[in-house]
């Protein structure tokens, strides 16, 4: 009964941080590898949390929950992270019920992304639930809230065109190149890191740069060469990765380290080279900028660059936020009807045993008592009164947990055995 009530009383919460607030440095010390998702997740469910899904990228790091307070949720990103409480109280947010499942949609549809209508989030927030099913940690409630927030963004991406041109950092990343590289299709272009990133990038230089003097570099050579040999590119061995840098003019850094993997030792130039750090943390050590013929650009820089097809977008924000809100508002009236579904059952199962009762008093009272006219009609009435309830109940403004409280204290209604 305790582990019951205890999940009633539990509030849904969406707690992190993200670019609007925390810069790259801040989103790094939050940053959550595999590894610290997953002993995340095993530290929430030794602490007793019902349910959570968790999700980290280079422009976020969230948890969406139930707990009785955001601070169990806080704690468990601090100590999986290199973020303290301190950090997050400067840079952070906490959203709670309606408000939280907004933010959730927000994020799934790119309204929310750093480059607007970059829709690879959704895919994050897919990997997360699944991730959290494997552990245990979803329920019924978040298994229907991520496919309603994943029919919100196939709608968007299919009936307004938020999701038309550049759509990602790494598009962002090969848009840059191509703004202020001359002749990139001549120049010699190194891709370092294959992970999600590296290759979304990877696949744009290709389709975009007609290039083909790009070479992939990767810790683990095989990852490279499965990258590589999509697109027919050369791959080199990490320990030629100096040499490689020398021959560049473009150096794309899309390694997924704690520390910089790029600093000024590596660098042996002899010709200008540009570099573009698309890791959180920051992978490029910020002292290469001191070297007189490096350019250095974050993808914070890339965020900032507003062209035409960005400013298109904003457009369709209007008409992506009224799928956002048919969507929502469809998963909000499901979220009620579950929640005062067993009250109902339990009234009206309460006025059947009244009905009953009374029956059996007049039949007995009265010789010519017609028990089948008075069933029918006293079912008629408590499916009158039972729909009233319900209609109460579903309306917006009603506060349903108050609501249910009073229906079950006045009609002595126990729903606990129905969860």
């Amino acid at each position: 009964m305790e582990k019951i009530d205890k999940v009633k009383s539990a509030t849904f919460y969406a707690v992190g941080l993200s670019y609007k607030k925390a810069d790259a440095e801040m989103r790094g010390k939050f940053s959550l590898s595999e590894t610290a998702k997953e002993n995340l997740l095993c530290q929430a469910k030794e602490e007793g949390i019902e349910s959570l899904i968790v999700i980290s990228t280079c422009n976020r790091t969230e948890i969406y929950g139930f707990a009785q307070h955001p601070f169990e949720l806080i704690k468990l990103l601090c100590d999986n992270s290199n973020g303290t409480v301190d950090d997050f109280r400067q840079v952070a947010y906490v959203c709670k019920n309606n408000e939280a499942i907004r933010h959730l949609f927000r994020v799934g549809t790119g309204l929310d992304s750093q480059i607007l209508g970059d829709f690879e989030i959704i895919s994050q927030i897919r990997n997360g639930f699944v991730l959290a099913k494997e552990q245990g940690l979803t329920t019924n409630y978040f298994e229907r809230l991520v496919n309603a927030v994943i029919q919100a963004s196939k709608r968007i991406k299919n009936e307004t065109e938020l999701s038309s041109g550049a759509t990602s950092v790494s598009f962002a990343a090969v848009q840059y190149i191509m703004d202020h590289v001359p002749a990139i299709s001549e120049k010699n272009i190194l891709l370092f890191g294959t992970g999600k990133i590296g290759r979304n990038t990877c696949e744009n230089l290709v389709k975009h740069t007609h290039n083909d003097h790009i070479v992939l570099i990767n810790r683990t050579k095989e990852r490279a060469l499965e990258v590589a040999g999509k697109f027919n590119l050369v791959v080199k061995d990490y320990d030629n990765l100096e040499e490689e840098i020398s021959k560049s003019d473009v150096l794309v850094v899309a390694t997924g380290a704690q520390q910089p993997t790029i600093d000024l030792t590596k660098l042996q130039l002899d010709k200008p080279l540009t570099i573009l750090d698309l890791s959180i943390p920051k992978n490029v050590d910020p002292a290469v900028v001191s070297h007189p013929m490096v350019e250095l650009i974050h993808m914070d820089d890339l965020s900032k660059m507003t062209d035409k097809t960005i400013e298109r977008r904003k457009e369709f924000i209007p008409q992506a936020e009224e799928i956002i809100d048919e969507v929502m508002s469809e998963f909000v009236a499901w979220t009620k009807m579950r929640k005062f579904a067993p009250t109902i059952h339990a009234l009206k199962t309460r006025l059947e045993q009244i009905k009953d009762g009374e029956i059996d008093y007049h039949r007995k009272k009265y010789e010519n008592f017609d028990s089948e006219q008075a069933e029918v009609l006293t079912m008629r009435i408590i499916q009158k009164i039972t729909t009233h309830f319900a209609n109460h109940l579903r309306q917006e403004e009603t506060v349903v947990d108050d609501s249910i409280e009073w229906i079950e204290k006045v009609f002595q209604l126990d729903t606990r055995q129905n969860g």
